[in-house]
Order: structure tokens, then sequence, then C-alpha cells
């Protein structure tokens, strides 16, 4: 396929652009392969430079002998091009719908991104898991790097190499991969330094109605657990959706199998449910004429909230299992590829303060993300305003990063990075230059060449440049366990995202600059003053941000 063939109209003059709290250009449309570029007349600067990827939708009215396009775009921006002439209109929205729509993972513009600033092979390999596995094995002998998936035969999903306990083999490896869902044998997710207890994930045991069993999958969960020792089992589905799925092979552990774990279940969305939870809540956002009590409602009525809370209760639990109740945890769902990962992930982000470093981070997403195998490519194919919903997208990571905000702004001085970073996250999840997200798994990875042919997100992220605008400028280091508050009181709309493109930024933005400013002036001493400066800054510009809907 070549991309001429998908252009029906390459160029139209006379095109005017509008979007939300900027003033309207005209200038002239130009569509290329991968890109919707405006340039303004006469001077001729670029006022839009758009990645076609990044659109969600594409809505056209016709109006006598000219159309206006309106573009949702996958980060929530909404431009509209007001285009003379109705044919110029209707190839424009032609073009740009079936650009939009290329499936094909190598004809996506990553592959086709070459900055003169960046190396290919830079990024790629900044945070391999035998660096992990190193840190874990300077503190025990419990656990062994295996390469059981060398070729992803045992499990198509997991990275070549794993980290298992030390006393199984690889042969009862691929034995236990056989009864779990997928290939998803249980492996290390984390290891808590504090007390020595781990975190484990992996996909549901295929026990079927008639109550399979597999003594190589029940030693291998065994032997983590000395005598006497209790684990716990954290199913993401509800008991009801759990036995359920034993109806068609799935399961859990029964009891009489695994004496020594015991089971919670708490159940957390995920698939359609929750992409209309997304879209609900983004429709709420999008719509000014709505009163203060009409945006609370349709605010309360999207659930959006409740599936933050949920996610963050469930964290919390495991976080507590390890570090209170002194026990080890394995988490799963029915694939071990979604709410697993989320769960596993923001745990760590509470218990580790590593994990809370920029740099720690980033190893974080590509360990309990990216290697271990959620389908990005299938999760974030659409975001909020596409009419084609498909039953595979979620936006699972989205629900991940709005998690890690609330704990931001919780533990302002915690984190070491700032919004900036969870907002480029999510923009680059659903649309991006960089490949670190392409494909659903290492294996499609591998398959498709990324990390040969595409550049790291990481490595264009760990700039100095770039890096001086991530960080948070209050951050200090602290080392103790975070727990957030869950209460509907405590869990707030994340406006940096939801409302990015609706209101002004202009006065958080001088806030920030402020805040840098005098950390930069005067160090520690400044942190707590500017501060209370921001938690200011914030509650006014809330305020009158509630103030003008």
């Amino acid at each position: 396929m070549e991309f001429s063939e998908l252009i029906k109209t390459a160029t139209v003059e006379n095109v005017l652009l509008s979007c939300a709290g900027l003033p309207a250009v005209r200038g002239t449309l130009c569509i290329t392969s991968h890109h919707l570029l405006l340039s303004s007349c006469p001077g001729g600067d670029v006022e839009l430079w758009l990645l076609i990827r990044n659109v969600d939708a594409v809505e056209k009215r016709l109006t006598g002998s000219s159309g206006t396009i309106t573009l949702r775009c996958k980060d929530l921006k909404v431009l509209q091009l007001e285009i003379p002439g109705m044919e110029e209109c209707l190839n424009i929205a032609s073009s740009i719908e079936a650009l939009s729509s290329v499936d094909s993972v190598m004809m996506m513009y990553p592959f086709f991104y070459r900055p003169p600033s960046l190396k290919l092979e830079e990024g790629w390999h900044q945070f391999p898991l035998e660096q992990y596995f190193q840190q874990i094995s300077s503190q025990t002998s419990q656990w062994r790097l295996s390469t059981v998936n060398q070729d992803f035969s045992t499990c198509p999903t997991y990275p070549p190499a794993v980290i298992v306990p030390a006393a199984v083999g690889d042969e009862a490896l691929r034995k236990a991969a056989r009864f779990r869902q997928g290939g998803r044998f249980p492996v290390l997710s984390y290891f808590h330094p504090k007390n020595r207890t781990v975190m484990l994930r992996s996909s549901q045991p295929l026990t079927g109605p008639n109550r399979r069993r597999c003594r190589e999958d029940e030693t291998l969960l065994g032997t983590i657990l000395d005598e006497g020792e209790r684990g716990f089992i954290i199913d993401t589905r509800s008991a009801q959706a759990a036995k359920q799925a034993r109806m068609t092979g799935g399961g859990t552990e029964p009891k009489s199998s695994y004496p020594q774990w015991r089971r919670l279940h708490r159940p957390l969305e995920r698939g359609r449910p929750l992409q209309e939870s997304f879209a609900k809540l983004v429709e709420a956002c999008s719509d000014p004429s709505l009163s203060m009590d009409r945006w609370l409602g349709r605010l309360e009525s999207s659930r959006w909230l409740s599936h933050v809370k949920a996610a963050l209760s469930t964290a919390c639990l495991a976080a507590q299992c390890m570090d209170r109740e002194e026990a080890t945890v394995l988490v799963h769902g029915a694939e071990g590829t979604d709410t697993t990962l989320l769960v596993t992930a923001l745990a760590q982000v509470i218990l580790d303060p590593s994990c809370r470093t920029l740099v720690g981070f980033q190893g974080l997403l590509e360990r309990e993300w990216i290697q271990a195998g959620h389908p990005f490519h299938l999760r974030c194919a659409h975001s909020a305003y596409s009419h084609a919903r498909l039953k595979q997208e979620a936006p699972l990571f989205l629900l991940f990063l709005d998690c890690v905000w609330q704990l931001s702004r919780q533990f302002p001085f915690s984190l070491e990075f700032g919004e900036r970073l969870l907002l480029s996250l999510f923009d680059n999840a659903y649309a991006s230059a960089y490949g670190t997200f392409l494909c659903n798994n290492e294996k499609e990875r591998s398959l498709c060449k990324v990390k040969e042919s595409t550049h790291s997100l990481w490595a264009w992220l760990n700039r100095p440049e770039e890096q001086q605008k991530l960080l948070n400028p209050l951050y200090s280091h602290n080392a103790l366990v975070i727990w957030p508050s869950v209460e509907p009181q405590s869990i707030q709309l994340w406006q940096g995202l939801f409302l990015r493109w609706i209101r002004p930024s202009q006065h958080l933005d001088e806030a920030w600059a402020e805040i840098q400013r005098l950390v930069e002036e005067n160090n520690t001493p400044a942190k707590e003053s500017t501060g209370n400066r921001l938690s200011q800054s914030l509650s006014d510009h809330t305020a009158g941000m509630e103030n003008r809907r």
C-alpha cells in the first residue's frame, strides 16, 4: 500500500483553523503520509503540525459550497477546519479517516521518524530485567532469572527473561504455563526489601468445571512460602465472575490445592465499561453549557472517579499485605495483562521510593507495562471520541496515570516528576513518534524489529533539557510508604488532563515557573513556602474555572 493512494486531495488554500481558547487562523492546509499541516498566510508560519495517528474521530458538515471538518483527537483536543469547496472538504475528510485508520504497525510514523539528535539504539536497553534482578539477587538467593521464554514459545506475551523461584526448573515452568491462561505462569513482579516479601503476577488458572489440577503450578506457588507462612491471592474479578470463568475453562486456585493461600476478590472494571466511563467523562468535560449541579451529576454518572478509587484501594491492599502483614501476594484477574498490571505497578509506586523517581518510574513502566505484555496496540487504538467501539479498547494505562497523579497531588513532595511527564506518557501511548508503546508484547516488537527501526521515548525524555521540564521542583526524597486516602473528597478530577484544552493553563504554568525559580534560588528552605503558594494558586485557579462553568 502507498500512502499516496489514501490522499485524495493533498493541499487546500484559504482554510480556517479554530481551536478552543486560541484565535482562529487562516492558511494553507497540507496532508502528508503522517501529518496534517497548516501554514498561515502571508507569513508562512506552521500553525498546525498534527500527527494524523492522533485523530480519533472525523466529523464533517456541509453548508452550501463549503464544509466544516471537526477533528476529535486522542489527546482530547478538538480542532475545526472550515474548508472552501464541497469536494475538497469531502476529500480531506476521507483522506484523514483513511490515514488515521492504517493499522499496520510498520507503516506508522515511528518507523519513519529520524530526529538528528537521537541514535536508533539509544534508550532501548536502559532498563534490562537483568539489572532489576541483580538488585534482588544482592539481597536474596531464592530467585533466579529464567530464559525459559527465550523464543516466546512458553508464553507469547511474556518477555524472553522472567524472574522465578530458584527451586523451580524450566520444565516445571513450561508445565505450569500450560495451566495458566495464555501461558502466563506466576513470575516475580516486586521484591520488598524492607521485609523480603514478594509480589507475583500471573493469569487465571485453567481449572475449568472439572477442577483440573497442575502439580507444577502448586509446587511453584508452594515453594515461595515457608512452612506456616501464608500468602494472599488478590483476584481483580468479582467472585461471581471468577465462578463463571470456571464454567468456560478458567477459574481460581482451590483452597484444597493451595492451602497456604487466601483469596481476596477486588473487582476492577476493564474493557467496554471502562471505555464507556472514559467517553462519558470527556463528553461531560466538553459541554460548556452545563450548570454546576448538572456537571457534578454527569461527573458522578461517568463513574470514572469510582474506578480511580477502586484501583487505588486494591493497590493499597496489595501494598498492605506486603508491608504490614509481611505476606507474599499473587495478583491476577483473567488474562493478567490489564487490571493485574494496574495493581502491581501502583502498589510499587506506593511502596518503593525508587519507583517515584523520574528514571525509576520509567523503569517501572518498562517492566510492569511494556515488557509485561499490556496490549497497547489494542487498548489504545481509540480514545474517548471514536464512534467505532471495539471491545478490545480500554483506558487501563490512563487509569494508572490518573492514580499516579492522585498520589502526586496527595504527596506533592514525594514524586520526583510532575504532571507534564504523565501527560506526555498519555499522549505517546495513543499516538507517538516513538516506538516505545507500539505493539502488544515483546514478541510482536521483536517480529516488527521495533527496537532496531524506531526511536525510544526514554531516549528523548532523558535528554537533560527535556528532563528539566519533567521534574517536580518540590521533590524531596521520601523513604516511607505513601498511603493515599481513598475517601471520596480525596479523589479529584485530573483537570490537567481532562480540561487541558478547555480551560487556560497560563496561571498554573506561571505558578510552576515561579516555584522553580524560588527553589533554584533558595533550594530546600523554599519548599514549604512554595508548596503553600502552589496550593493557593491551584485553589484560586480551580475556583475561577468552576465560576466560569
